[in-house]
């Protein structure tokens, strides 16, 4: 999996949350429940369901979060002993 897979899993997931929010909040709605006590409970309900229900998800968006922060500090690492001259460039 490429890290150009990470906007579309991120952006999947966080809209699974929503989602999940909107479904158990849009539920106790049906049942007469106020809509800002039914979206508190949608909030504190989906929370740990969420993580449950799209763990693979959420293991992929992870993964690809730990690939993109080597990338990042791998660079820094760079360009850190660039600055300091530890590297050569190939000129003498």
């Amino acid at each position: 999996m490429s890290d150009n897979h990470l906007p579309r899993d991120l952006t999947l997931y966080v809209l699974a949350r929503f989602a999940l929010v909107g479904v158990i909040g849009g539920g106790l709605l049906l049942a007469n429940v106020p809509l800002l006590v039914s979206l508190l409970i949608g909030l504190v309900v989906g929370l740990p369901l969420g993580l449950l229900l799209f763990r693979p998800l959420n293991a992929r968006v992870t993964a690809g979060l730990a690939r993109r922060n080597e990338k990042r500090a791998r660079a820094r690492a760079e360009l850190r002993s660039q600055l300091r001259g530890d590297r050569v460039d190939g000129a003498a």
